[in-house]
């Protein structure tokens, strides 16, 4: 039999989480004697030689039934089932796919945010993994791209909700020296270094040289505890108190639109990062993900050939 496509392998993957904690390791071997495939099909390499197209094709089924609520993560590389997926599979569905967990707001919202991601960039917005053939090989890739970053902004938030405090303060340390800030790792470490109230608050210098400081707040919110207008007046406080002049503020959540205006109207500069402009920076400067694969894009040269 042919590699099943990663929707066939939606209620398979669930059916399988029931029994309890899995590691996606072992799914992927399980499922491969559950279906039956040969030597062959579960060993079939992606094109870029690094993982198999059946173990591939499952971690998608899991990714998209954790998007769902069906399924969550535990550990590194353990998943398991939740309330909702078991209530899922006690109905006995004939299958799951994308469009029977288009019931779920929370994969609705998936889909919405990797269609505005899209538009953002010109392209005719599609449904995760699903596009027309009317689009060019071009508008695909990047459809495709999009969507792949836009699952691995979530996942590297709900990681960063989930880890403890002091893990919070790595981050911000490493994102703001990979983006430039502040001198060296113990230089930083020494100026971010108290955490309290859930989040830490500290002092980076803005260049290497220490000319110029920035103070920051963050808070690690779980997602829908949204920072309102408030703490950002806090925070101006905090600011005049250290005589600073400009102020950085991270969630892992948001901030409501009061909290927006109040930032946007006070006497100081005060730029706010919530948890989806968080993730867009860990992607963009590479803190805590790495460059998997490089695909190259050529064109005619039409100098060659003049």
């Amino acid at each position: 039999m042919a590699v099943p496509d990663y929707q066939s392998l939606m209620l398979p993957v669930l059916v399988m989480s029931a029994a309890g904690e899995l590691r996606v390791g072992d799914a992927v071997e399980r499922l491969a004697e559950q279906l039956h495939l040969s030597p062959d099909e579960r060993t079939q390499l992606l094109p870029s030689g690094k993982q198999t197209l059946f173990g591939n094709r499952v971690h998608w089924a899991k990714t998209y039934l954790t998007k769902a609520g069906l399924l969550e993560s535990t550990r590194r590389g353990h998943f398991r089932i939740t309330e909702r997926g078991r209530q899922v599979v006690a109905s006995h569905p004939a299958r799951i796919d994308n469009e029977y967990l288009n019931q779920f707001a929370e994969f609705r919202q998936f889909k919405e945010r990797s269609a505005e991601g899209t538009a953002q960039e010109g392209v005719h917005p599609a449904a995760p993994a699903l596009v027309s053939h009317t689009e060019t090989p071009d508008e695909i890739m990047r459809v495709a791209h999009r969507q792949v970053e836009t699952s691995l902004g979530q996942d590297l938030l709900d990681r960063v909700r989930a880890g403890p405090p002091a893990f919070f303060e790595r981050l911000i340390v490493n994102l703001l020296l990979s983006m430039g800030y502040g001198g060296s790792a113990a230089e930083a470490g020494r100026a971010l270094g108290r955490s309290g109230d859930d989040g830490v608050d500290g002092v980076i210098d803005q260049d290497a040289l220490g000319l110029d400081r920035v103070y920051i707040q963050a808070k690690r919110y779980a997602e829908g505890n949204s920072i309102g207008a408030g703490a950002i007046r806090d925070f101006f406080g905090s600011l005049d108190r250290h005589k600073a002049t400009k102020g950085l503020f991270v969630t892992t959540s948001t901030f409501s639109s009061s909290a927006r205006e109040t930032a946007e109207f006070l006497s100081k500069r005060i730029v706010l990062i919530d948890g989806e402009h968080l993730a867009k920076l860990m992607i963009r400067y590479n803190v805590g993900c790495r460059v998997e694969e490089v695909l190259h894009i050529k064109k005619v040269d039409e100098d060659f050939f003049e």
